[in-house]
C-alpha cells in the first residue's frame, strides 16, 4: 500500500455530502495510465439516488476515458477498515482485473489489502452475457 494514496482517499472523503448519515467516504482509482482519481459519496433526501465514493471516482476516470485501474483505496471515519457495498463491488469488477488490489482503510489509515476477486467471488463478468441465446 502507497500511504501517500491512502492520504488522498482520506483527503476525498472531506468533501463528501453527507447530511443524512454524516457518515464521510473517499476513494482513490490508480488508473492504468496512472493518473489518480479521488471521489467521495455524495448523498440525496432520496436516499437510493446517493452514489458511493468509489463510483464517484470511477465515473470520474470513465468520463475521462479511463478504463482500467490498478488499485483501489476506499477510506472512512471507522475503527476498522472500511469494506465497499455491493454494487461498489460489481461496478469495480466491470473495470478492474480479479487480481487488481483494493485497500479497505480505518480512520488511522489502517489497511486491509484484498482484491476485487475476494470481494465478489461472483461477480458478472462481460463474458456472461455475451452469449448466444
Amino acid at each position: 500500500m502507497e500511504r501517500k494514496l491512502a492520504e488522498l482517499a482520506k483527503e476525498a472523503a472531506k468533501s463528501a455530502y453527507v447530511p443524512y448519515s454524516h457518515f464521510q467516504v473517499g476513494a482513490v482509482l490508480v488508473a492504468g495510465s496512472g493518473k489518480v482519481y479521488q471521489g467521495c459519496n455524495v448523498e440525496n433526501a432520496s436516499y437510493g439516488l446517493s452514489n458511493c465514493a468509489e463510483r464517484t471516482a470511477l465515473f470520474k476516470a470513465v468520463s475521462e476515458g479511463e478504463t482500467s485501474f490498478s488499485a483501489v483505496y476506499i477510506y472512512g471515519e471507522t475503527l476498522e477498515p472500511i469494506s465497499p457495498c455491493g454494487a461498489c463491488r460489481q461496478v469495480l469488477s466491470e473495470f478492474c482485473t480479479d487480481e487488481t488490489p483494493v485497500y479497505l482503510l480505518s480512520k488511522d489509515l489502517e489497511a486491509m489489502e484484498t482484491t476485487i476477486l475476494e470481494l465478489l467471488p461472483y461477480h458478472f463478468k462481460k463474458t456472461d452475457l455475451n452469449t448466444n441465446v
